[in-house]
């Protein structure tokens, strides 16, 4: 995968995990495989064994596999694998910056922007590599899809080293959460290239009618393992900044 680090520099990786992968999603029997490790049950049944006392021994390895630097995390005892990967960081290595109208990068991760237009004239579509995504089969309403055409739609796709906690973009007033159940396919670009995983996917979203974006749809997507998603409010008011909620491993 190629990507544009925030000094400008391009860079490009291929781990084993996107090996493993690609292998799945590529092969017949890697995806006649899939069709039980994306069951809710697996994911779930995952984040329970990271939520016991022994899990914590999968700590230090994977800090010194990743070159994890914890001093920039707020400094606790972890209670198991899951608590470490909600660690919370120390403010002033996210600070809030840029001018009220600055639109604020709600997480850590890897960014692709597409343009919202007309597919064939009738619904608003956007594409990811080879895959259409129509935002009504997102969101599931033909309603709140209209209002989105000739927008543009961010994607942010955490890797498991990234800070998985994220916050609002802007003030302003918040709906409540809307659940969309669904599987839990891996969000690398290995299972992106070949399905619409985005639309197959457990996801949540909320509408935040914001000070200086108008209408915007924040929409979180459950992965392979790292499934549950954790949102601290309902409908209320919010601040740039402020923490929205969290991923977690589990279903």
């Amino acid at each position: 995968m190629k990507y544009i680090d925030r000094n400008g520099r391009v860079k490009s990786e291929e781990t084993e995990q996107d090996r493993m992968l690609s292998w799945l999603y590529s092969h017949r029997i890697g995806r006649e495989m899939l069709k039980f490790l994306v069951r809710p049950g697996l994911s779930k049944a995952g984040g329970w064994f990271l939520e016991q006392p022994w899990s914590k021994a999968f700590i230090a390895p994977f800090v010194r596999k990743n070159q994890i630097d914890m001093t920039c995390y707020q400094e606790q005892e972890y209670r198991s694998y899951n608590d470490f990967f909600t660690r919370k960081i120390k403010p002033q290595y996210r600070p809030v910056e840029g001018s009220e109208k600055t639109l604020v990068c709600p997480c850590d991760g890897k960014l692709s922007v597409y343009p919202i237009s007309q597919k064939g004239g009738t619904e608003s579509s956007f594409c990811i590599k080879n895959t259409f995504y129509t935002v009504s089969s997102l969101l599931q309403s033909d309603r709140l899809a209209e209002r989105y055409e000739g927008g543009w739609a961010c994607v942010f796709r955490l890797t498991v080293d990234d800070y998985h906690r994220y916050c609002y973009i802007d003030d302003g007033k918040k709906s409540r959460n809307y659940r969309i159940p669904g599987v839990f396919h891996t969000v690398n670009p290995a299972a992106g290239d070949v399905l619409p995983i985005y639309k197959e996917n457990t996801r949540e979203f909320s509408l935040l009618k914001s000070r200086h974006f108008k209408t915007v749809v924040m929409m979180e997507v459950g992965a392979l393992m790292v499934g549950r998603i954790t949102n601290y409010h309902g409908a209320c008011l919010v601040k740039r900044g402020e923490e929205k909620g969290k991923f977690e491993f589990g279903g």
